[in-house]
């Protein structure tokens, strides 16, 4: 069984100190960017594994052209911790779990599921949607962490947020797709909400609270 390096096994427990104007911040727009959350060594070394089981997993084998929206949005597959230890002391960092639950104003977390998700060279745009849609949980004090395995610069379709777009109502009753995509960009662009829209650097984690907006654009390198 791979075992994870002592270093970098202590680095994904090692807490992130938050300041207090990044913690209003998300407060008020539903989402924040901080840099430096992971080593380049990190996520190298789990990316490798995070890799190897999507690859081994993926059960899509259509060609994109076959594909509807979501579908060529990019390969999805949920609770990687399951089939690899590996993954599991990723997906369960300490580090991330004390960001979350400090943003969220809470004594700790719980995790609902880790996801991977593989926007691949040509996929498609993610369409506007909130993550609480899909979650039966009993409140809205939620947050998704999304971890770029690599840096992504806008040609390959990093995550773009509404900016407090949290408090707005309209569009949760829509799942992720071509409605989605059509009614919240219109609605967004006729009251000129504010939208975020900037590249990742290597390291840099994003959080967002469940009812927040957010779209990716489409991948247009020749790589995933």
């Amino acid at each position: 069984m791979q075992t994870a390096p002592s270093l970098l096994r202590q680095q994904l427990d090692e807490p992130y100190s938050l300041t207090r104007e990044q913690m209003e911040r998300y407060r008020e727009e539903g989402f924040i960017k901080l840099k430096n959350v992971l080593s380049p060594e990190a996520l190298d070394y789990y990316g490798v594994e995070v890799s190897r089981v999507v690859h081994e997993l993926n059960q899509n084998p259509k060609p994109l052209d076959e594909r509807d929206t979501y579908g060529k949005a990019f390969i999805q597959i949920g609770n990687l911790w399951r089939h690899s230890d590996t993954v599991k002391d990723f997906a369960f960092a300490k580090r991330l779990g004390r960001i979350a639950a400090d943003l969220m104003q809470v004594r700790g977390v719980r995790i609902y599921h880790d996801q991977a998700l593989y926007k691949e060279p040509a996929g498609g745009h993610t369409p506007w949607h909130a993550d609480q849609y899909y979650w039966p949980v009993s409140n809205d004090n939620t947050t998704t962490v999304w971890i770029p395995l690599q840096e992504t610069p806008m040609e390959m379709g990093p995550l773009q947020f509404a900016v407090g777009s949290q408090r707005y109502k309209k569009g949760r009753e829509l799942a992720i797709g071509d409605e989605s995509e059509r009614e919240m960009q219109k609605t967004f662009t006729q009251m000129n909400y504010p939208i975020e829209t900037s590249p990742y650097d290597l390291g840099e984690v994003s959080f967002h609270m469940g009812w927040t907006f957010h779209r990716a654009g489409p991948n247009t390198t020749d790589r995933p």
